[in-house]
């Protein structure tokens, strides 16, 4: 039986883990009202936590925050070091993203030493590609090996569900009128029957059995995924490649990889290496959607067996008129046109609701899309069923 005093103890060991929980979100100094003083795994802590999110005063008392990494590469390689002993993956990573952001530190991630130091991630990829075309050539095969890290992770964690889920779309979209008892499609089966049902029976008696077809090696859809290459679609670039890659090893689908600022470039050809076919993107400039809607609908030539994916935020520079036309004709010839506003783990992203909503009146609802929803959004494509809770953007 526990007595009063280990009672006494106990909270007051929760007391004090409180206060210090406290002390580490507050920084320190006279103002977090805690009196908690740090030592030890903690004060290292709190030295990483301050040195990027500190006030920059630089004077402040031992054991208060202050903003200390300035441009200095030696010191930001010990604080990279740091935070990976101290804090988990997912931390590392957002405390990263806001160095670069909050502490201009994009250049140095152009030394070898400084990208071997860091935690690959998305985001991280998103950043290197925006600074590929200023990276010395020293750097640009540590670069490579970091991109391919991320990349090589990405396909272990989507290629699997991808395949599978896509080639059962493809199977049952090949519709058989006498199907194997496995292959019968029951709902589809009970509606087309309804008519014979017989009430005194409770039962629907099958005149006709529809089932899910096996599909052949052949080709039996075309996917064209259009790829917004601006400096805020970064993450969406990524994954789409990755995807891009896995849909093109699958013999059923001819996929088709068009990226675009202003200027449209046809990747296609470099599929079968998602690094080529990032470090062969430009990040940032400006949009022209229409013209690159222009080229996706120049290589249509089954449209009622193919799919486009735009990925954009639809910031539009270019004709907004002609874009929304070339997207009505292409729907009108049967393709199923995807909009997504982005292809990420993020939240909702900005983006042009006037076009957003001018899509939405001409059946192609723009949406944000994560990546592990994905697949199932383009199996609905493939089956020309509705998208799984897209999330109309309003």
């Amino acid at each position: 039986m526990t007595g009063t005093g280990d009672t006494a103890v106990a909270v007051a060991g929760a007391d004090g883990e409180r206060l210090r929980r406290w002390r580490m979100v507050l920084g320190g100094g006279e103002a977090d009202g805690t009196g908690r003083a740090l030592a030890g795994r903690d004060a290292a802590m709190d030295g990483a936590l301050g040195a990027l999110y500190g006030d920059g005063s630089g004077g402040a008392p031992r054991g208060e925050r202050s903003a200390g990494l300035g441009g200095s590469a030696p010191k930001v390689a010990r604080w990279l070091g740091d935070i990976r002993t101290y804090f988990p993956s997912s931390v590392v990573q957002v405390m990263q993203r806001d160095a670069i952001a909050r502490l201009g530190l994009s250049t140095l991630l152009m030394e070898p030493e400084m990208l071997e130091a860091v935690e690959p991630d998305v985001h991280l990829v998103g950043t290197l590609l925006s600074l590929n075309k200023a990276m010395p050539e020293t750097t640009r095969e540590t670069a490579r090996a970091v991109v391919r890290k991320v990349v090589e992770q990405l396909e272990k964690r989507l290629a699997t569900r991808t395949r599978a889920t896509l080639t059962g779309a493809l199977d049952r979209s090949a519709r058989v009128s006498r199907p194997r008892h496995a292959d019968i499609d029951w709902n589809r089966t009970i509606r087309a029957n309804l008519k014979n049902y017989l009430p005194e029976y409770r039962t629907v008696v099958p005149e006709r059995l529809i089932g899910y077809g096996r599909a052949a090696q052949s080709v039996k859809k075309e996917v064209i995924l259009c790829i917004d290459q601006s400096g805020s679609m970064a993450a969406s670039v990524v994954y789409a490649s990755v995807f891009g890659a896995v849909l093109a090893s699958m013999r059923s689908i001819a996929t088709r990889l068009v990226v675009f600022d202003t200027a449209v470039v046809d990747l296609t050809d470099q599929l079968d290496d998602p690094v080529d076919v990032l470090f062969a993107t430009q990040l940032g400039g400006g949009t022209d959607i229409n013209r690159a809607l222009a080229y996706c609908q120049s290589k249509i030539t089954r449209p009622a067996d193919t799919v486009v994916v735009l990925i954009s935020d639809l910031y539009e520079g270019g004709i907004r008129d002609e874009m929304l036309k070339r997207v009505a004709a292409m729907k009108r010839s049967g393709v199923e046109f995807v909009t997504l506003l982005a292809l990420s783990d993020e939240g909702a992203p900005a983006y042009d609701r006037e076009h957003a909503a001018a899509l939405a009146a001409l059946g192609a609802p723009a949406f944000a899309c994560t990546p592990d929803l994905f697949p199932e959004v383009m199996a609905a494509a493939l089956e020309k069923r509705p998208l799984p809770d897209p999330r109309p953007a309003s």
